[in-house]
């Protein structure tokens, strides 16, 4: 049985919302609650990046460790849900949460707590598949359906991925490897330029133009002091002229 996943490359997500207006559209989410919501790191400063964030479905789900009444359950593909007829809205799941999924709708300025509400990876509720009953409480069971989750589907550069856990780090997996490899090649281009640059700043310094070298570097070397073929200085030919008999 596949472990359903969700991962959002920051690298791809262009904070459109696509992915949450997407999911209250699907399953008619009651006003005050974002099952998903686009969160931005490091506003304002380089290196910003925007990550569209929900339920993780954890392995180990720090909800369903703190509900007092066991309102949470696991299905077999791995999705955390939980039953509203259960729930009695203490909210400790929202406090226990690192995401923020649980959520509770509101009406005015402080809320008014009822019944939790959260992402269900679109697989429905403990309701029977497809019926009404299970889409007023949780919204459509798209997986019964054969079809991926909504806000994933909706990414319209395929930032949010949601699936086969296997599949999903397959594909984000090949993706950080190609961009690995283009990074190698953008560096070795870099260091060649900069070798090129750091040439041209020693020409200029010697005085070497661009087309060609100065006349002091091309002036007429003086003849050696030393021999290449043999150790000791080059002695001068004898004159004749200056002989005695």
């Amino acid at each position: 049985m596949a472990r359903m996943k969700f991962i959002c490359d920051t690298e791809r997500c262009i904070e459109c919302n696509g992915c949450a207006t997407a999911c209250k559209a699907e399953h008619d989410v009651p006003w005050g609650v974002n099952r998903r919501r686009v969160v931005t790191l490091n506003d304002g400063v380089p290196g910003e990046k925007t990550i569209s964030v929900a339920c993780m479905h954890c392995s180990d789900a720090p909800c369903m460790a703190v509900c007092p009444v066991d309102c949470f359950y696991r299905t077999d593909e791995g999705v955390v849900l939980h039953d509203k007829d259960v729930c009695i809205g203490c909210g400790y799941c929202s406090y226990a949460c690192p995401f923020g999924a649980p959520q509770f709708p509101s009406n005015g300025t402080f809320g008014l707590r009822g019944k939790m509400d959260k992402c269900t990876f679109c697989a429905g509720g403990p309701e029977e598949n497809g019926s009404q009953a299970e889409f007023e409480k949780y919204g459509r069971n798209r997986l019964a359906e054969g079809k991926l989750p909504a806000c994933a589907e909706m990414c319209s550069t395929k930032a949010l991925l949601g699936g086969d856990a296997d599949v999903v780090s397959d594909i984000f997996r090949n993706r950080v490897l190609r961009r690995g490899s283009k990074g190698a090649r953008s560096i070795v281009a870099r260091a060649g330029k900069d070798r090129v640059a750091h040439r041209h700043d020693q020409h200029a310094a010697l005085g070497i133009g661009h087309r060609g070298a100065s006349s002091a570097l091309h002036a007429p070397r003086a003849p050696p002091l030393f021999s290449t073929s043999r150790v000791g200085p080059i002695e001068a030919p004898r004159s004749t002229a200056f002989t005695m008999s």
